[in-house]
């Protein structure tokens, strides 16, 4: 029976507690904790069997240092703020408790997205004999999974690899984002990169783009080239890749609603005066937002994110597809939150679940590829989120 302490209540926590409180087999007791306690008293109201709630803010090292050696966890599950990454693994390494989050680090001042600040401390959890997981959400996450479950089984070499996500859902708002709403934008405002041929080409936010036919019924969409972070470290990690690239779909009505905002300075990430007071015009709209946990109820439709992969097996060419559908209400039903957040939360409960079993357990800081893909593929058909293939060549 072991113990898990998450930390954050938003869209994603409350996916993150409903999975961890559906397997107690693993998780035998839960702790809930965010800078707003309410919040999380609020989640715990959900869920089918009781579990501790706390406040903390995940910014103050102590704050965390304290909580931490009070609860004693075995594993701390960062679904927080990317921007806190730092500061929990800091805890997390003054505690001696392992660490898993869902997204890289990244500085408040500067929308980029990088791994070296977290690579930095792969001495320092290795000399703990601690691991750190990063990035266990669905992407990055579960697509670092698909690709090594590629490279293990069905290529000697990966050549090329599109990420494709997709979210054919519609929540009736004229504009909302899906998560975040400063990190959705932070993102989707930055400029595109992608790898080739052992470098990284930079494009301007979503010049390119792609048509891709989906399915389940999904159908054609179009679809934007980013940057995305789960390709810094799959382009280390895949045998013989020469192309990585990363794909989103946005309607054409997401994207006007972006250039005006743009346009307009509200999707600024600096200080203004206002009034005299200082403001960052991306968080004064992030206020102005729905919030996301808001719409699941509303949310109608798919998502569907996957792996298309071209390499060869054999000294043969072959093209690979992998991928997960899943459905806005169905995800609803089962935990009261939309997909986006469910196919996030649902990844990092199952990497807590191979950290807390010893499936994967390693010293030192981690990507989702370098770790055995096998025992988190079954976990993913049995959790919620089945995925399929698909050979389109070889």
């Amino acid at each position: 029976m072991k113990k898990v302490l998450i930390i954050g209540a938003g869209g994603v926590g409350q996916v993150v507690a409903h999975k961890c409180a559906q397997n107690p087999e693993v998780f035998g007791e839960i702790m809930l904790a965010s800078r707003t306690e309410s919040k999380c008293k609020a989640i715990a109201a959900q869920l089918s069997r009781p579990i501790q709630t706390a406040q903390v803010d995940a910014d103050n090292v102590p704050e965390l240092v304290a909580l931490i050696n009070s609860y004693k966890p075995d594993l701390v599950m960062n679904i927080a703020l990317p921007y806190q990454d730092l500061t929990i693994m800091d805890a997390c390494l003054e505690t001696g408790v392992d660490y898993l989050d869902t997204a890289n680090y990244e500085p408040l001042d500067e929308a980029k997205f990088e791994y070296k600040w977290q690579w930095a401390y792969q001495e320092r959890f290795k000399q703990r004999g601690l691991m750190a997981l990063l990035g266990s959400g669905f992407d990055p996450g579960v697509t670092n999974v698909f690709s090594a479950y590629a490279q293990k089984h069905h290529f000697d070499e990966i050549h090329q690899l599109d990420i494709i996500d997709c979210n054919a859902g519609d929540h009736g708002y004229p504009f909302a984002t899906n998560f975040n709403p400063e990190i959705n934008i932070r993102e989707v405002t930055a400029k595109g990169r992608y790898w080739e041929r052992g470098e990284w080409v930079e494009t301007d936010p979503l010049s390119w783009s792609m048509n891709f036919d989906f399915p389940a019924g999904i159908g054609p969409k179009k679809c934007f080239l980013m940057y995305h972070e789960e390709l810094e470290s799959l382009v280390q990690n895949l045998k013989g890749i020469k192309r990585a690239r990363f794909w989103m779909t946005f309607s054409d009505n997401y994207l006007n609603h972006l250039k005006v905002l743009e346009n307009v300075g509200m999707t600024r990430i600096d200080e203004v005066e206002h009034n005299g007071q200082k403001i960052v015009p991306i968080q004064f709209l992030k206020t102005l937002l729905p919030d996301p946990a808001s719409l699941g109820p509303r949310t109608k439709g798919k998502t569907c994110i996957g792996c298309l992969i071209k390499g060869v097996k054999d000294g043969k060419p072959r093209t690979y597809y992998v991928y997960n559908i899943c459905d806005h209400q169905e995800a609803y039903r089962e935990v009261q939150s939309q997909a986006i957040s469910y196919t996030t939360g649902v990844p990092a409960m199952i990497g807590g679940m191979m950290m807390l079993t010893g499936k994967w357990k390693q010293p030192g800081v981690w990507n989702m590829e370098q770790m055995d893909p096998d025992p988190f593929m079954e976990k993913l058909n049995l959790h919620g989120l089945p995925w399929q293939e698909t050979f389109l060549e070889g």
